[in-house]
């Protein structure tokens, strides 16, 4: 870990640093020039340290990988629970700052790896596509309770042109997969596989770099899907999933709606569950575990699906 660690706590408008090694607070304007300009005279080896927030901090990671500067994108939980612990329970965007960069100091979290730009620009197009997904449901949920023609047809007139949107994302997602070779084979690769469609492999692509890299607990871990215990004592608690990455999770537990029905094995795998009395909803998370795992053996044996039955 580098001497020169500064933690940043990010907000639409605004960047709070604080330096560790000189133990200074100063703020930047969350904007390209400023950010840029922070970022031009940090130290060679400097360690920055931010939470993963939603559109805040695209402009900082974007700087620093045009800069070549290590940082770590850190969830904001583990931040807020590492704060806990220190007895820190105030909370202000200077006090946060204060905490990361004290979290890097001691914890010594690994350093993210750069953002591929190509996968940051299909993770866009996608949590745009769910935005218009929402919005076809909730027209269709008003669609039910309007009783007069003239706002039938505008709804009507609304959920065509959202309709419209969501193909014309599907497609920019599809251009930009392609004009990547390594990312378009991975695309067939994934897509080969029995409930794996067209947005499963994209979100995968885009959120989930990793996969082939891992072995099957670390890979079931960072997407969530691994089983977690709750034991203390003689007390034995159920397992439950917790944490990682959601929207990995969540086409992966729609993958396996279709997985657990078309591939003998999973089927088999569903079978047994039942019988033994598992809950449906358990069912399906083992079956998507089982469906990542498979995956990222894949990728790390640069070999297609086989069906086996």
């Amino acid at each position: 870990m580098s001497q020169f660690v500064f933690g940043c706590d990010l907000s639409m408008d605004r960047i709070d640093v604080h330096d560790h090694s000189k133990g200074v607070d100063f703020c930047v304007a969350n904007i390209s020039a400023d950010v840029a300009s922070f970022v031009s005279d940090l130290p060679t080896d400097a360690t920055v340290i931010f939470e993963a927030t939603s559109g805040c901090d695209r402009n900082l990671m974007d700087r620093l990988d045009e800069a070549a500067h290590r940082y770590i994108r850190i969830n904001p939980r583990q931040a807020r629970e590492f704060a806990r612990a220190r007895g820190v329970l105030a909370k202000t965007d200077r006090v946060d700052a204060r905490v990361l960069a004290d979290m890097a100091v001691q914890l010594k979290p690994r350093t993210t790896e750069p953002t591929d730009p190509v996968r940051a620009q299909i993770s866009e197009f996608l949590v745009r596509r769910r935005q218009l997904v929402e919005m076809k449901k909730a027209e269709a949920c008003r669609l039910r309770a309007i009783q007069a023609a003239a706002l039938v047809a505008g709804i009507h007139a609304m959920i065509q042109m959202i309709e419209e949107q969501i193909v014309a994302c599907n497609a920019l997602i599809d251009t930009l997969i392609k004009s990547v070779p390594k990312l378009d084979n991975a695309a067939h690769r994934l897509r080969a596989v029995p409930g794996v469609g067209a947005v499963t492999s994209a979100t995968l692509i885009a959120s989930l770099p990793e996969l082939g890299t891992l072995d099957r607990r670390a890979i079931a871990a960072l997407a969530g899907l691994a089983p977690l215990a709750r034991d203390s004592g003689k007390f034995r608690g159920k397992r439950r999933i917790w944490g990682g990455r959601r929207r990995v999770r969540e086409v992966l537990y729609m993958a396996s709606l279709s997985a657990n029905r078309w591939i003998p094995r999973f089927k088999d795998m569903r079978d047994r569950m039942r019988e033994s009395g598992k809950a449906p909803k358990t069912i399906l998370i083992a079956i998507a575990r089982r469906l990542l795992v498979t995956l990222n053996a894949m990728f790390r044996d640069d070999t297609d699906f086989k069906v086996i039955a």
